[in-house]
């Protein structure tokens, strides 16, 4: 046996070599210049040595890869690095190239040479198995395959827009690549992506079959003038006669799939990702040439992609830094871990209903709290659908979905909230009925215990007076849908311990989100910046904008939803309810917007809530109409008098509009100490409330603009709009110094 320093490489009496891939130190295997290097040993290893007849590569973790290591494609992203830019160019495309063509030798080396994937193959580790002529994986349903790149800002850099095309078909293919799917064994068997699906125990086994069957059929020629190798040591697309399936780039069926695919690629990303851009152009112009033109073709692509500084931002927001804070980067150090066995939940409706779902499914008793049983009934019914539709779809057994319903006791009685390690109150966004609940509930805390809440805009520290343990009490803050939000923005309020904090993380960490850590204020973090996004929306309408197109323009920006539609999701009585709520706190102080009084006509004198009365700014289908689609109320245009058209507007204004006073409200936010780190602002944006991700959030973004520029068009937009544009003084000392967030304000990378 051959020791490399992440293979462990030995031959059988057959001549098979097994290649099993065990980076040392880490949970997963990844592609990394040490691996890499090795890999390029154990070809030439192949490939020279006659005793080998074949080759099987497998991994030695519960994974067989988890792709290209992004902390080092992180560094080249954006250009970084010393030297001349040119220089960092030509050195960021050899080196990429020659990754590419170790995988073109592999292919090529005359034997042949199966993948037995005994776990997930992401990225660049299913494009190594891509390489290989033989694809045989483990049948567990838990296996993902896939090409996610495209979700990072990335494109598959290894080879990915070429092979897989050529395996499957630019039709198959291309909705894989570009959306970043993942799928499991079965379905990669189905899609042709693999050739066998068979039991763990038989994986590698079954790999050395197929190459003993080959070995045993006549030679053939590889190419026409190549030289004569095994039956089963070519690729598809390096035999004699290939044709692309489905038809190549100039062929009837083939052409239509680039034309189509254009038009809906951008309706869905309305230009603002250069990541799938580019993957259209790699794959329709590598499938017009051999492979080896295809393979520079893709690696001049994903060189140009990594010197795009939206790249640069979307690596670092959505893989790096949600990488670090799931790890705990803001975890507070020497706190000793905590585990919550007991949960109570105040509020069955559906934030509450959420919160008991996700920490059931984590292993939690959970106490469903409610004013009277049926509405404590009603909200474990949501954790019965949720559970009923697992089983329907295979995604969960039914004694699994039983056991997670059983954890779940609905309740009118605070004493059943006896023990509990956490208490969580989802209750209505009143501080009167907060604090009453609060006075019952906290006393059945277990010692040690935490008490949560997840109110969206009224400050902690003020909810913590009803408390008689104020630094025990903390802001939890969950995103509807619960079970599908990622994000948990975590409050610390003026007397909340560092303890508490900590254990707060712990639970957020128990139920598989991704924490962010701000302070006190109104509104906090993310419900501060996601208002001005919809408040923005309405100050539009209230300028005589038609709706139309502040809703496209708000698409436009790179926004999950439109601003008026998204009025409609949270609810127009709520926004109402808020807004009257903080004029009682702050009486004289308040200042109106220029939508309060459309909103209160709105919600008051024309009951037009929102979405979940069938009637907001958009008209609803009745529920019974599944066909139905929501249209724009016609009593709209004139209820707001608006007479703008498009030709009375400034698009790109309109665009900046949305995104930058998002931005600002962020800058503000870090300036007065709400939200503290960087990664916490940028990951809390994008996840949380949806701001454009291709940014790589608000902060991000001002410093892709530069803070001068930035500063320069608020102040513009200030002169015509009011003092809501108005830059901080942060963000005109970064302007002045030619400061970036990231760089004044670097975070810690090591997690506590």
């Amino acid at each position: 046996m051959t020791t490399y320093e992440n293979f462990k490489f030995d031959i059988d009496a057959d001549g098979i070599a097994l290649a099993v891939w065990d980076m040392p130190g880490r949970s997963m295997n990844v592609l990394s210049q040490s691996s890499m290097a090795d890999m390029a040993s154990i070809i030439e290893a192949i490939m020279s040595d006659d005793a080998i007849k074949g080759a099987v590569l497998t991994s030695g973790k519960d994974a067989f890869c988890a792709g290209a290591d992004l902390s080092m494609m992180g560094g080249q992203a954006g250009g970084g690095g010393t030297g001349s830019k040119e220089d960092r160019v030509k050195a960021m495309y050899e080196g990429n190239l020659a990754f590419n063509m170790l995988l073109r030798r592999l292919e090529t080396c005359g034997k042949p040479v199966a993948a037995a994937i005994n776990g997930v193959a992401l990225g660049g580790g299913l494009e190594v198995t891509l390489a290989c002529h033989y694809r045989v994986v483990a049948d567990n349903p838990k296996i993902q395959l896939g090409l996610p790149e495209a979700k990072v800002g990335l494109l598959p850099g290894g080879g990915g827009t070429q092979r897989l095309p050529r395996l499957i078909g630019a039709m198959a293919a291309l909705p894989l690549i570009l959306q970043g799917t993942s799928l499991d064994p079965q379905k990669a068997l189905k899609a042709g992506i693999v050739h066998a699906v068979v039991p763990a125990a038989d994986l590698v086994a079954a790999a050395k079959t197929w190459i003993k069957e080959g070995l045993a059929l006549p030679k053939v020629k590889l190419g026409k003038k190549g030289p004569e190798v095994a039956a089963n040591a070519i690729q598809p697309w390096d035999r004699e006669g290939y044709r692309i399936p489905g038809g190549g780039p100039h062929d009837k069926n083939g052409g239509t799939v680039f034309t189509m695919g254009n038009a809906t690629l951008h309706k869905s990303t309305h230009g603002n990702f250069p990541a799938q851009r580019y993957i259209m152009s790699c794959v329709y112009e590598g499938l017009q040439v051999p492979m080896e033109a295809g393979i520079r073709i893709e690696t001049r692509y994903f060189t140009k992609l990594l010197m795009d500084p939206r790249s640069k931002a979307m690596i670092r927001s959505l893989f790096l830094s949600m990488q670090e804070l799931g790890k705990g980067a803001r975890r507070p150090k020497g706190v000793a871990p905590f585990a919550v066995k007991k949960l109570g939940i105040l509020g069955a409706g559906m934030m509450g209903a959420g919160i008991a779902y996700v920490s059931a499914q984590a292993g939690m008793e959970v106490v469903l709290l409610d004013m009277d049983q049926a509405h404590a009934d009603k909200g474990k019914a949501y954790s019965e659908n949720l559970v009923a539709k697992g089983i329907e779809r295979g995604k969960v057994t039914k004694d699994k979905g039983d056991a997670l319903l059983a954890r779940i006791t609905t309740t009118t009685n605070y004493d059943d909230l006896k023990g509990a390690d956490l208490i969580i109150e989802a209750v209505f966004e009143s501080r009167e009925i907060k604090a009453e609940v609060t006075k019952k509930a906290e006393p059945m805390l277990a010692a040690g215990g935490v008490y949560g809440s997840n109110t969206s805009t009224l400050p902690i520290t003020g909810l913590a007076e009803a408390a008689r343990k104020p630094e025990d009490f903390i802001g939890i803050h969950f995103f509807s849908p619960v079970d599908k939000m990622q994000l948990v923005e975590i409050i610390v309020g003026q007397r909340t311990s560092q303890e508490t904090l900590a254990k707060a993380m712990d639970y957020v960490k128990q139920i598989r989100k991704t924490p962010i850590v701000v302070n006190d204020s109104r509104g906090f973090y993310t419900s501060r910046c996601f208002g001005t996004y919809v408040g923005e929306g309405l100050a539009m309408l209230a300028e005589g904008i038609k709706p139309a197109i502040i809703e496209n323009v708000g698409k436009q920006t790179g926004m999950p939803m439109a601003p008026l539609a998204l009025n409609d999701e949270v609810s127009l009585d709520l926004a109402y309810k808020v807004r009257e709520q903080t004029k009682k706190d702050l009486g004289d102080k308040y200042v109106s917007g220029p939508a309060d009084a459309l909103i209160e006509k709105m919600v008051v004198e024309l009951g037009r809530v929102g979405k979940k009365a069938g009637k907001g700014f958009y008209d609803y289908p009745a529920p019974s109409d599944k066909d139905g689609k929501k249209k724009l109320w016609t009593g709209l245009s004139e209820l707001a008098r608006t007479h703008k058209d498009i030709d009375d507007v400034d698009v790109a204004e309109l665009k900046n509009r949305f995104l930058y006073i998002q931005a600002l409200e962020a800058a503000r936010c870090f300036e007065e100490g709400v939200v503290t780190d960087v990664r916490d602002a940028d990951v809390g944006a994008i996840i949380g409330w949806g701001f454009a991700p291709w940014t790589g959030g608000p902060l991000s973004l001002i410093d892709m603009v530069g803070a001068k520029a930035f500063v320069e068009t608020c102040d513009a937009l200030a002169q015509k709009y009011g003092e809501r544009f108005k830059p901080n003084k942060l963000l005109r000392d970064m302007a002045e110094k030619g400061d970036t967030f990231y760089e004044r304000f670097a975070p810690e990378k090591a997690a506590a």
